[in-house]
């Protein structure tokens, strides 16, 4: 006006648009396969209905749960002792969504072929969008098939793998569906739990014990029930100890503090103190490690899923910055540098997935198939390993991607990188699986033989596939402590590449190339000059 310059000093232009919505399903053509490829075809639907969901709403929400962190309130305003967790609604709805959606439980309510198999694609779709709901979600999944071993828990397990969420601190008795959580870790021992001192003194019921002790990490603190391991007479022991009593009075425990995570921000973990609180065992006394592994295998795998769900989610937002962003004259999803970077990262996430999902079909068909329980045993510790070692430095590849974009809390990028190193430590840190994977090895020959079959199963298909192969082979028998985590690392490289040789994605072979035929320097973005990168980035996410 009168000639003056306007005060508006520019305009917004050379910004992505906003990442959501998008169909979870339709733009993963590698999750689709896998579903299909390891026996999950008669739920897609169900899976494409989540996809859609999580994409859009559960996306959005997401932020909302981690912004307003779970409040301790141990009190009430009279003085009572309460030891309640207070969450944003989100963080119900998620839950809520997640529940009624098989999350937790498809693959126990709905026990047919693919079962896990499609459970699993459901928990790796959710954590893409939201992680911190994931603890409790894995825990109550995978603490179903111990609550069974005992007919008197039936309901608890029952309950546990129902479609149906219902935040009310109430007894079980009053509710269709419950949550699980876990108090295995104290102060002085962490992964070594046999040295727990919290005591299980037996009561006069029989199968019920009177608590008292600690534990450093109690997970998810509002759920219906924990699985805990304490110190009976006869040794170590697991057992079920409930939020409430039947007569609807708090079991005694004191939740002393809310643990102030890295990331997980819209999950609780405490510590808790029992006061003499009352729990069932579980399996016979003495016996809590070996009670509770069939659960201990199911968090890994839920793990290994999580690790691959943040590369997937930090690879797609990595995309879609880099398509819509232009530098220097063009997009940057133009330049060559970038799009080796962006392909490397696009190799490393469906390996990781096609390794989980081969890993849940073994689930799936262990109670009938032994030698694929065997595999299931075995390449769970190998994939929890080399998977999630791998997220963190992934994560923060995609964040450059975006650069400071990619570090500031408005971006998802922030969250997927202090959720990386999360799975590493939960159940059992890199050295333990290390150590799990020798152990199978040595005491259970028959999980050597299953590795060398599954590896065999795909050779002929890439020379160097079947040169790196042999020399593995040589060494599952002659492996020390020491070398342990280079064996583990190369048996992860081999199984991902035994996957996805005989499909038709073109991936497969770069893979191969890369990370088994040295053709791959120690950082991303170091592929080939000579790799169809076009093709691997066309795979990855539509444009």
């Amino acid at each position: 006006m009168n000639g003056l310059p306007s005060f508006e000093t520019h305009t917004v232009d050379n910004q992505p648009p906003p990442f959501e919505p998008r169909d979870l399903w339709a733009d993963d053509v590698a999750l689709r396969e896998a579903a299909e490829r390891e026996g999950a075809r008669g739920f897609a639907p169900a899976l494409a209905e989540y996809a859609h969901l999580a994409g859009d709403e559960l996306y959005r929400i997401g932020f909302d749960a981690n912004r307003d962190k779970p409040r301790l309130k141990t009190h009430d305003r009279y003085g009572r002792r309460i030891d309640t967790v207070e969450f944003h609604p989100a963080y119900h709805r998620l839950m809520q969504a997640a529940k009624s959606h098989g999350v937790a439980g498809l693959s126990w309510y709905r026990p047919q072929p693919g079962g896990h198999v499609a459970r699993a694609a459901l928990s790796y779709l959710h954590h893409q969008v939201e992680a911190g709901t994931s603890c409790p979600l894995t825990m109550t999944h995978a603490a179903v098939p111990v609550l069974q071993r005992e007919p008197a828990l039936r309901e608890w397990a029952d309950k546990a793998a129902a479609p149906v969420y219902d935040p009310r601190d109430v007894p079980i008795a009053g509710k269709v569906g419950i949550t699980i959580g876990m108090g295995m870790t104290e102060k002085q021992g962490g992964s070594d739990v046999r040295s727990n001192a919290t005591v299980a003194t037996p009561l006069a019921g029989g199968g019920e014990y009177s608590l008292v002790g600690h534990k450093w990490f109690f997970s998810a603190p509002m759920c219906d029930g924990f699985l805990v391991l304490a110190q009976a007479p006869g040794g170590l022991s697991c057992l079920l100890l409930p939020r409430r009593l039947p007569d609807g009075s708090k079991n005694a425990f004191r939740l002393m503090r809310l643990k102030d995570k890295l990331g997980d921000w819209s999950n609780a973990s405490s510590e808790v103190e029992f006061c003499g609180a009352w729990a069932r065992r579980i399996g016979e006394e003495g016996r809590g490690v070996a009670t509770i592994i069939q659960m201990v295998m199911l968090t890994r795998l839920d793990c290994m899923l999580g690790s691959a769900a943040e590369m997937r989610m930090a690879l797609a937002q990595a995309l879609h910055h880099a398509r819509h962003r232009c530098t220097f004259g063009k997009p940057l999803a133009g330049h060559a540098l970038m799009r080796n970077v962006l392909a490397d990262l696009a190799l490393e996430s469906e390996a990781a997935l096609a390794l989980s999902m081969r890993v849940a079909r073994a689930v799936d068909a262990a109670p009938q198939d032994p030698a694929e329980a065997a595999f299931a045993r075995i390449a769970t510790a190998i994939g929890k390993y080399w998977i999630c070692k791998r997220a963190p430095a992934f994560v923060n590849e995609a964040q450059e991607c975006l650069g400071g974009a990619g570090y500031v809390e408005e971006s998802m990028l922030p969250r997927l990188y202090r959720q990386a190193p999360l799975n590493s430590i939960w159940e059992g840190s890199g050295n333990i699986q290390c150590l799990d994977v020798l152990r199978a090895l040595m005491r259970e020959p028959e999980t050597a033989e299953v590795l060398r079959g599954e590896l065999e199963a795909a050779a002929g298909t890439d020379p160097v596939f079947d040169r790196f192969v042999a020399r593995l082979s040589a060494q599952l028998s002659t492996v020390e402590e020491n070398g342990a985590r280079l064996l583990v690392e190369q048996l992860a490289l081999a199984l991902q590449a035994a996957v996805l040789l005989p499909t038709a994605s073109p991936a497969a072979g770069l893979f191969v190339r890369s990370r088994l035929g040295g053709e791959h320097g120690l950082v991303f973005g170091t592929l080939p000059v000579s790799a169809d990168i076009a093709a691997v980035l066309a795979r990855a996410l539509p444009g």
